[in-house]
């Protein structure tokens, strides 16, 4: 005898075929849809993450304060304190406002758009502190730049003739034009969104190159400055602690780039897309995402 098989679903209702709770779209009885579902990730799944990135984000801002006091601490303690009167004092202003401004608060202000309590509020405000925070930066390091310009031209020393000065002036050529191609792009409200989306990936990867350049510079910056200054019975060689804290430094700096870059490489730690309802509050200034 011949067995009867299983019979076909019936298509009775379009309900039952296309269930709104999967809004499936393939035939009826069919077990493969038209294209993958996307799964929202589970509450505990979510406070993991939101876990993860904010003790990432505390060992941030604690390598970033110790980068501070490590390069404040080598310059008043063992370099002699500060002036501006041209003399070596003054260059002594030069690692401090390059460390802190083209380290530590350029990492900072990369990462602001990653703190979760920052989504699904409007953008704007973000943007704006975003654009402050990087500002000042910029500012710390025209200002160092300044420090050993003239300081080299008091003491009669040629300028930009290392690969650590063609390192950092080009960071921060690159950082002024990134600001201000990210002030008329993203803040200005006649920039058209088309503009946006053009700007958007070449302002996140000038950013990143920015920052390896920054990091790349101190380090640089830091193993001349120990290697003109320890000769003698204080030879670098012989690792005294003026050595080991230059070293430390240059350590801490690598260690708070690599954090920030973390943070930026984490695809769950992204800003969401933003919604329409948030939209609405700047029609003047479109929210990209």
């Amino acid at each position: 005898m011949q067995q009867a098989g299983p019979s076909p679903p019936s298509c009775s209702s379009t309900s039952e075929c296309f269930p709104l709770s999967h809004h499936n779209t393939a035939e009826c009885g069919s077990e493969t849809s038209s294209g993958p579902e996307k799964h929202e990730p589970t509450f505990p799944s979510r406070m993991r993450s939101i876990v993860s990135f904010y003790i990432c984000y505390l060992l941030c801002l604690g390598l970033g304060l110790a980068c501070m006091v490590c390069v404040c601490l080598w310059n008043s303690q063992w370099r002699g304190g500060f002036a501006w009167d041209g003399s070596a004092l003054q260059f002594n202003w030069h690692p401090v406002l390059m460390v802190t401004g083209l380290v530590v608060l350029y990492g900072n202000g990369a990462v602001l758009y990653r703190v979760p309590l920052t989504w699904g509020q409007n953008k704007l405000p973000w943007k704006l502190l975003h654009a402050t925070v990087m500002f000042l930066a910029l500012i710390l390091s025209i200002v160092g730049l300044c420090a050993v310009f003239g300081f080299h031209n008091d003491k009669k020393i040629p300028n930009l003739y290392s690969l650590h000065s063609w390192i950092g002036i080009t960071a921060v050529a690159l950082f002024a034009m990134q600001w201000v191609v990210g002030l008329a792009g993203f803040l200005l409200p006649c920039s058209p969104i088309s503009i946006r989306a053009l700007l958007k990936p070449v302002h996140v990867w000038m950013g990143g190159s920015i920052l390896w350049l920054s990091i790349a510079a101190c380090i640089s910056g830091i193993n001349e400055k120990l290697f003109f200054v320890l000769t003698g019975t204080q030879a670098y060689v012989d690792l005294p602690s003026e050595a080991l804290l230059g070293n430390s430094l240059g350590v801490l700096i690598v260690a708070f780039g690599l954090v920030v870059f973390m943070i930026l490489s984490n695809h769950k730690w992204q800003r969401p897309d933003s919604s329409p309802e948030v939209l609405a509050y700047t029609p003047l200034l479109e929210e990209e995402n």
